[in-house]
């Protein structure tokens, strides 16, 4: 395609992606209007614009889908502010920010209407800046790894400059080469100039980029003391003589973590800012609010001492005493592996840094949008859920089985790497010759090309395989430019034949536009031409200067280790030759530098690793995906951060899930079915599900024939006893529909432990219980029988086109002893009020359990003794319905199996004392 019909394109994308919908997701309709408005546009403009192509582009564009974020929050102490601020405050910096997302990054309408939404939903959880008095916030944003959330903590840091936020810090990661490139994103969209150049006294527009290189963009006030440079980080005597009016302007510092580092910041600040406060003789800043974001929450912020209440470790005290140093103040962490953070002591409390980085304010999940390249599609994902499909695998995976002689799995730092490349690598770089051949084919000649070669941690050992692979590129280049050798004929053989049997099968697999070795072989030395090695670590000298190659693109092959295992992004990344163990979940998490978004050649990309990693990989993105499900259920219940307890899944391939150092409050259980009691907390309230549940309770206790009595325990409802385990799981589990998004309520699964319990003998005699209310005022008929209706306090949510109703409990703890014989009942009680022993209810007095409860009641199970209680829920009082029939809901007491495997989790404090609290005993009784 020529410059010149790529620039007319280029102009029609625009002027079509304004005439989108900007409340919604764009339909075919709203395409087809959008693609006919432009091209009558330009033709104005004597501009020809190939309809077929443009169609294509907006397409790709606008049918990027991204699903809400989801949070638990707590309220105490905080003012609701946001809704008025937007109407009232102006918002300079957001607006730049938006309209560079949309003309220069071209990101889909669709996720900019998100990353919207979202950062308005995380500012609304910090306090006003404007606000009197003391006051502190703290949470924690969870992502997923190269996702976008620099660039979403960017329009949040945009949004905390326009409300008001005065002293903004961003922590960005312990390497230098880390700090820098977030500065560099901060420059481009948020300061709009590049900080390496700030103070000169000239008006070089040169220095402006990003947001304010954009026409009309303008300056805003805003000032940084620390820089993009490799060695910019904050420097005491650098703020001291640039006179920057902290407080009039927003200041913006990206500083590494490192507890000097932080200690000058906070020395410096407080020096010129603070007042000794008469009590304790430190000085606080009571006119400045400041605002903190931790990127990579979980590195160095962890306070990993043995002794955390009196020693805490020497970064994370740095980082409490800075924020305590300010009486309005507001930490939030970003992270896409939280496993570390989810263990920070909730309860900590030091006499002079008070409480820890606990996210107590809210931790919010933020969900990738529909074409980030994660691990769920890069090596698929077992759904744990009867209502979602698997994600199916991508075809870019190429397992490396011939490495093990090269680079052992263990080795010393002065291992000496034999001198032959293994097949495997070489074939490896031979795909990345060809995806950027292929990237110029397809008109992306100036994009940056970036292959990850990550196989040892030792530098020496890095700079051994530098020097290998520069090696081998030089001969490629040598072989291709000799038009007579017969190595000649071989290479561009090996070439094509990759080419045709991998690449073109993988393009069509994807949909990818497919081109013919025709069109991709004249592109193939030129781009093998461009193609530089370099060492990324700590020793080597060499950098990833994608900024100052930004209008040429940068082609490297990158050999390196830890500096490219966390944060650092590795631009146009398409190959990636992976073979470095880990022995944590978020170690190996964060080295996954191939996630990411891969606009227009996603089908190029190609991870070369070994089968062992692979299914690592499937393992832990299965826990990752089952910790952020909690947390989306646990936030459709309105719980706060110290309301739910957190738990990881463990590795059955031996991985831990973080440094031990950072989980010393986490706590290790084994979990399933077995002396659980799975309830119906959230109902799905649409019509068809309503009466189909109903319906299934009608049908299923007309199955079971006359109860047995109508009273039980001291609760009024009827009871069936003996009833065979196949009728539980056929009768009502394999029926029962819940809302989507009740993760830990799965009736499928509940169903399947019933039976392979069955098999061992277990869970053949149960008791069913339909659970009623007297007075019968309120009541319906089931099975024939009037039963009282139970009531219980929610909220109702839209979900999409559906609806639900949460509520906290169904269970009504004196329910669940109904069934239990004297000695059973007597045990379980006195095994109760023992686990209460030292505990305070809501009220700060001594526990004293009045009846049987949670694990030490279900101990006292016999393995043939399950009882299944149902509840009809009374929807008089839930909001927007108006129809007769009751919810059903169930909750369903399990003894303890002595046959059934258990799934280990690593769980932290709060989690732990739920599960030994035993609940307030009004807790699930009827509201009135």
């Amino acid at each position: 395609m020529s410059a010149k019909l790529d620039e007319g394109l280029t102009k029609a994308e625009a002027a079509a992606l304004l005439l989108l919908p900007a409340d919604r997701h764009a339909t075919t309709a709203d395409v087809d209007f959008a693609v006919t408005t432009a091209i009558g546009i330009l033709a104005a403009q004597a501009i020809t614009v190939d309809r077929g192509q443009l169609r294509n582009r907006l397409e790709a564009r606008a049918s990027v889908f991204q699903a809400d974020s989801s949070a638990l929050r707590s309220s105490e102490g905080h003012e609701p502010w946001l809704s008025d601020a937007k109407a009232e405050r102006d918002w300079p910096f957001w607006d730049r920010y938006k309209r560079y997302l949309q003309t220069v990054r071209k990101l889909p309408p669709q996720v900019v209407r998100q990353l919207d939404r979202s950062t308005d939903d995380v500012l609304g959880e910090l306090e006003d800046p404007q606000r009197e008095g003391q006051w502190r916030r703290t949470g924690l944003v969870i992502g997923q790894v190269q996702s976008g959330k620099t660039g979403q903590f960017i329009g949040l840091v945009a949004k905390a400059a326009d409300a008001g936020y005065r002293l903004i810090v961003v922590f960005a990661g312990i390497h230098n080469d880390l700090r820098s490139q977030t500065q560099l994103r901060i420059d481009e969209g948020l300061l709009g100039f590049d900080t390496q150049h700030q103070f000169r006294s000239d008006e070089d527009a040169s220095r402006n980029i990003g947001v304010g290189a954009m026409p009309l963009a303008g300056r805003l006030p805003v000032a940084s003391l620390t820089t993009s440079h490799e060695k910019g980080d904050f420097d005491r005597r650098t703020a001291a003589t640039a006179n920057v009016p902290v407080g009039s302007v927003p200041v913006v510092l990206v500083v590494k973590k490192n507890r000097r580092i932080i200690d000058n910041l906070r020395n410096w600040v407080t020096d010129n800012h603070g007042v000794k406060d008469s009590e304790t003789g430190r000085k606080i800043i009571h006119d400045i609010p400041l605002f903190v974001i931790d990127d990579e929450a979980d590195n160095s912020s962890i306070n990993t001492s043995k002794d955390p209440d009196n020693s805490p470790s020497k970064i994370n005290e740095a980082i409490r005493r800075l924020v305590n140093s300010f009486s309005k103040a507001c930490y939030v962490g970003y992270t896409a592996t939280p496993f570390a953070n989810i263990y920070i002591d909730s309860d900590a409390q030091h006499d002079e840094l008070g409480p820890d980085l606990f996210p107590e304010s809210f931790i919010r999940t933020l969900r990738a949008p529909s074409n980030y390249l994660g691990p769920e599609r890069l090596f698929g994902l077992r759904v744990d859920s009867a209502d979602e499909e698997d994600v199916p695998v991508l075809p870019l995976v190429r397992h490396v089985q011939d490495a093990g002689a090269w680079m052992p799995d263990k080795h010393r730092s002065r291992y000496q790497v034999p001198d032959v490349l293994p097949e495997s690598l070489r074939r490896a770089v031979l795909s990345f010759v060809l995806a950027c051949a292929a990237r110029r084919a397809r008109g992306q000649a100036v994009e940056h090309n970036s292959m990850l070669v990550h196989v040892t941690r030792f530098t020496a050992v890095q700079e051994q395989v530098r020097e290998q692979l520069d090696g081998h590129v030089r001969l490629l280049v040598d072989t291709l430019r000799d038009r007579f050798s017969v190595a000649r004929e071989e290479c561009e053989a090996d070439l094509e034949r990759l080419w045709e049997e991998d690449f073109v099968p993988c393009s069509d697999e994807l949909s990818a536009p497919t081109l013919t070795w025709d069109e991709v072989q004249p592109h193939v030395l030129p781009a093998l031409r461009k193609i530089m090695v370099k060492a990324v670590n700590g020793a080597a000298k060499d950098a990833l200067d994608y900024y100052d190659q930004r209008s040429t693109g940068l082609s490297v092959i990158a050999v390196g280790g830890e500096k490219l295992s966390r944060g650092l992004t590795l631009e146009g990344l398409s190959v990636s030759y992976y073979l470095r163990a880990s022995k944590t979940y978020d170690t190996l998490l964060q080295m996954g530098r191939w996630f990411g978004y891969r606009p227009g050649y996603e089908d190029l990309c190609r991870l070369y690793t070994t089968p062992t990693l692979q299914r690592q990989y499937a393992e832990i993105t299965a826990a990752a995906d089952e910790l952020r499900r909690d947390v989306e259920e646990m936030a459709a219940l309105g719980l706060t951060p110290r309301e739910f307890g957190l738990k990881v899944r463990t590795s059955s391939l031996g991985l831990g899930i973080t440094a031990s150092n950072k989980m010393r409050q986490g706590t290790r259980v084994r979990l399933s079915y077995s002396g659980d009691i799975p309830e119906t907390t959230i109902f799905d309230l649409s019509d068809d599900v309503v009466e189909h549940n109903f319906a299934l309770l009608n049908d299923f206790l007309g199955r079971l024939g006359d109860p047995d009595n109508e009273t039980a325990g001291n609760a009024v409802g009827f009871a069936w006893s003996g009833v065979d385990a196949e009728v539980i799981a056929e009768g009502f589990f394999d029926h029962y529909k819940t809302h989507r998004s009740a993760h830990r309520v799965r009736p499928a699964f509940i169903a399947e432990y019933i039976r392979k319990c069955a098999r061992y003998g277990e869970l053949g005699n149960w008791t069913v219980r339909l659970v009623g209310k007297h007075p019968l005022d309120n009541s319906c008929v089931v099975a024939g029988r009037e039963v009282g209706l139970i009531t219980r306090t929610g909220v109702t949510a839209s979900d999409g086109e559906r609806r639900r109703y949460t509520i906290k409990r169904v269970l009504s703890p004196k329910d669940e002893s109904s069934d239990l014989d004297e000695s059973q009942y007597n045990r379980a009680l006195a095994a109760t009020r023992r686990a209460a022993e030292g505990k305070l209810d809501r009220k700060g007095n001594p526990r004293n359990p009045s009846v049987p409860a949670g694990i030490p009641l279900r101990a006292q199970r016999r393995a043939d003794q399950p009882l299944l209680l149902l509840y009809p829920l009374d929807t008089a009082k839930v909001p927007g319905t108006d129809r007769l029939e009751p919810l059903v809901g169930f909750a369903v007491s399990f003894p303890f199996s002595d046959h059934q495997g258990q799934t280990e989790y690593v769980v932290n404090d709060i989690w732990w004392k739920q599960d030994m609290d035993l609940g307030d005993e009004d807790e699930g009784e009827d509201e009135e």
